[in-house]
């Protein structure tokens, strides 16, 4: 009688300290495809699951520095950032792949700048080695033109309208909502390249760390599968409305503005990332994605030794979702 009390007391305690165990923690930020996840929380999806989930918000970069300090359990990330980050130790898997850029990073213009060739000597504000400076490599590539022919000015993101505003740079490059900011912000700028003119260059993910991985796979499989929920919310006609408004009032924005700009982001369902998880050397492919990722890291000297696309995706928590 006495093992059986204390078995019973045992499975009692272990299913209370379950109960009360961390929440898993991923971190998110204003990047529309990141911010789909508000939806999700919301409408209580997470609980409803089963699975119980904290979802941090932060400025982009600060969410990247969490995740390297082991302060959350993911974080939605651009994929060729996700590498930056394993190359110093904070190694991640991809659960998901959330979306890719479909024109809402671009590089603006100054008012009388009308192409990148305009550029030619002139000074760029752009956060150098995060996503939007491997996007002024390609717009410059497809101009004829190498990095050497424009001044890169070191500025945080959230920082582009007021020094392109300021007239000490020619350009910026920014992602959405801080590019439409830009935009408004400075009569005359506008679009002189965008992702569009790119499409699968910039992938983003859900970048899970793979102790959290290791402990809570039926969890991340369940945040996976209600991440497709959210694009599949979003992209019903029925609830795209309501998806907009949710989405618009975390960023502070207005609803019939960003429902504009949702469609450069290119938000990925399910049967999308299945095929993007296949490999292939294009940008169709995330593995492709990545190696061009890796290789503009490895180029600016971002890190030493070269990272390897398998070592992070993981396309199976994708394929087991129906």
């Amino acid at each position: 009688m006495k093992l059986t009390a204390l078995l019973t007391a045992a499975l009692a305690f272990a299913l209370a300290a379950n109960l009360h165990a961390d929440p898993l923690k991923i971190g998110y930020s204003d990047w529309p495809g990141y911010t789909v996840l508000e939806i999700a929380k919301q409408k209580n999806w997470f609980k409803d699951a089963g699975v119980d989930v904290d979802l941090v918000w932060f400025d982009y970069l600060p969410s990247i520095d969490a995740f390297s300090a082991n302060k959350i359990d993911a974080d939605c990330i651009v994929a060729t950032d996700a590498l930056v980050a394993g190359a110093s130790g904070a190694k991640s898997k991809f659960i998901a792949l959330i979306d890719y850029s479909e024109g809402s990073d671009m590089i603006v213009g100054a008012p009388g700048v009308e192409s990148i060739k305009d550029l030619k000597g002139k000074k760029v504000g752009i956060e150098v080695t995060l996503v939007e400076h491997l996007l002024l490599l390609q717009a410059l590539k497809n101009n004829g033109m190498k990095q050497s022919d424009v001044e890169l000015v070191n500025t945080p993101t959230n920082d582009t309208p007021q020094v392109l505003a300021s007239g000490k740079v020619s350009a910026i490059g920014a992602w959405y909502p801080i590019s439409g900011q830009a935009l408004k912000q400075v009569a005359g700028s506008k679009k002189l390249f965008t992702s569009a003119e790119a499409k699968g260059l910039i992938y983003d993910v859900l970048a899970v760390s793979p102790a959290s991985y290791a402990k809570h796979k039926d969890e991340w499989a369940k945040v996976a599968g209600i991440f497709y929920k959210c694009v599949d919310y979003l992209k019903d006609p029925k609830t795209a409305d309501d998806a907009i408004k949710i989405m618009a009032a975390k960023v502070g924005a207005d609803a019939g503005d960003y429902a504009k700009n949702v469609p450069g982001t290119h938000f990925l369902t399910l049967a999308e990332a299945k095929t993007a998880y296949k490999k292939g050397p294009g940008l169709d492919s995330i593995y492709g994605a990545m190696t061009i990722g890796n290789k503009f890291n490895m180029d600016n000297k971002v890190y030493k030794v070269s990272q390897k696309p398998e070592n992070y995706a993981l396309p199976s928590v994708v394929e087991g979702l129906k």
